[in-house]
């Protein structure tokens, strides 16, 4: 892609050209039209220089010494050559010294003003009375009711001239004369001058126009590098006004900011939505493998006891066995998967009402000791014919909040987990530990430790670290995950840990005070 050019660059070439053709217009119109405003002006001081003579003259002071200063104004400050003569032709007021070719001039074009001369020959008919002067060419250019203004060429000295006379009155005349030829060079000085200062000048607006469009474009600059970052979601970015930005620029900076702010705040909103949409997505995706996980396990689960309980019930049926023992045992195994399905069945549903919220959870601050003594003699004959020993201190009285019904769900679940996997010394510990706003109560068993790469996975439904164990007690793999959903709904922390002995489940329940 073809590289553009810059704005500045451009402003610069731009007003460069407008400043190039503003200087050769000026020196195109001065060369085309100076000479004539020159000359334009020369005849109306001309004629001006005439009516203040006439004036002076009216008033009788023109040959006064009161008239002696502005006579010489006149002259010098307009560059003419003056002669004024009375009717005997005296010199009543003369601006130069040689009078004479002035006065011969002035006697010629009385004689016939309109006498024209060719460039070789005399006009015939009229006898010269002045034979050294050479022929002048005069052409008429305005002529009043007292004066002519005369465009003279003097053929002679090869010099043109304006040239206006009149009569004063009765046989009194003026002549004034200035010489084009120094409108000409006035005219030349001044065009070679304004040249030179036009190229001058053209220089430094090129600098002054680069400096210019470069303070002008900066904003722009800026605020072009401000919408890339903001397409790079950089909205950190912002535009900080100056106080030689036009209102133009500021506006147009703070609406960039407030643009660059919402479109933050938009694409923030979108992520956010979008992280949502995801989460929605991956717990959707969760919940579909997790409803084809329990399928498959419950399933799996029931399929052991269905397939005892039928065919015990077929062999019943057909008579397999005759003698009561042998029915009474084949009933009790019946019964006892019945149970097992039931019990199963049961905890399913509790664990589907906690995991979908449905389980309301009732809080209250209750005595966690007494809960545990009550648990301990409950379970002590159990851990007795397995011949395994239960501790816990009962002197030390503990309260908690929380809610008392789960509480009592999670700590049988633990202990009966303690009883089935107990083994080695065959000891059950319970105990306290005290954290800086909870109470952490432990329940611990000798045996064999949990395999560290399964720690995490003993809480997830139906499973089992020791799966012919687990069968051995009629263990459902679910009550870990009940335990699990329980703390949960409660906002509270459980867990497990491999002690050297041992392993160690605990939970964590708001303190209400602990005495000892």
């Amino acid at each position: 892609m073809k590289k553009k050019t810059s704005l500045t660059i451009k402003l610069t070439i731009m007003m460069i050209l407008l400043v190039c053709g503003i200087v050769g217009l000026g020196w195109i119109l001065n060369h085309l039209f100076l000479e004539e405003f020159y000359v334009n002006q020369k005849k109306q001081e001309l004629l001006t220089g005439f009516q203040v003579i006439e004036n002076a003259y009216e008033e009788e002071i023109l040959g006064e010494e009161e008239f002696d200063v502005t006579f010489e104004r006149l002259c010098s400050n307009s560059n003419f050559s003056v002669l004024v003569i009375d009717a005997e032709s005296k010199v009543v007021r003369a601006s130069i010294q040689d009078v004479q070719s002035l006065m011969k001039q002035l006697e010629q074009m009385i004689q016939d003003k309109n006498l024209k001369y060719d460039n070789d020959k005399k006009h015939p008919g009229w006898n010269n009375p002045f034979p050294d002067i050479y022929f002048t060419q005069n052409q008429t250019i305005l002529e009043g009711e007292n004066y002519s203004l005369v465009h003279q060429i003097d053929a002679r000295l090869q010099a043109e001239y304006l040239v206006l006379w009149g009569e004063l009155g009765t046989g009194s005349y003026v002549y004034m004369r200035t010489a084009l030829e120094s409108i000409r060079e006035s005219a030349a000085i001044t065009n070679r001058f304004f040249l030179a200062t036009g190229l001058f000048g053209l220089v430094v607006s090129i600098i002054v126009i680069f400096v210019i469009a470069r303070n002008t474009t900066r904003p722009i600059k800026e605020l072009t590098d401000i919408s890339r970052a903001m397409s790079d979601l950089r909205f950190e970015v912002k535009y900080q006004p100056k106080n030689q930005d036009s209102a133009e620029v500021a506006e147009l900076g703070s609406h960039m900011n407030e643009m660059s702010d919402a479109l933050e705040k938009t694409i923030t909103s979108l992520k956010n939505a979008n992280n949502e949409l995801k989460q929605d997505i991956a717990k959707k995706e969760q919940i579909d493998e997790m409803r084809k996980e329990f399928l498959s396990n419950v399933s799996h689960e029931l399929k052991t006891p269905i397939a005892l309980i039928q065919g015990y019930a077929e062999g019943l049926k057909d008579g397999i066995s005759e003698d009561s023992e042998s029915r009474d045992y084949y009933c009790e195994v019946i019964v006892d998967e019945a149970n097992k399905m039931n019990r199963m069945v049961k905890q399913l549903l509790t664990l589907n009402q906690l995991e979908f919220g449905n389980d309301l959870v009732e809080m209250s601050r209750f005595n966690i000791s007494e809960m545990i003594s009550g648990l301990v003699q409950a379970n002590k004959l159990l851990a007795e014919q397995s011949g395994i020993e239960i501790a816990f201190d009962e002197t030390q009285e503990a309260y908690v909040w929380g809610d008392a019904f789960k509480v009592e769900e999670v700590i049988t679940n633990y202990i009966s987990n303690a009883i089935n996997h107990a083994d080695g010394e065959k000891k059950i510990n319970i105990y306290f530990e005290q954290k800086e706003k909870v109470l952490r109560i432990c329940v611990f068993n000798t045996g064999k430790p949990i395999p560290e790469d399964e720690l995490d996975k003993i809480w997830e439904k139906f499973y089992k670290v020791d799966k012919a164990r687990t069968r051995e007690y009629g263990g459902s793999g679910v009550g870990l995950s009940i335990v699990k959903a329980i703390m949960e709904s409660m906002h509270q922390d459980c867990g497990v840990r491999n002690l050297t002995n041992g392993v160690e489940f605990w939970l964590e329940l708001e303190n209400g005070c602990i005495t000892d």
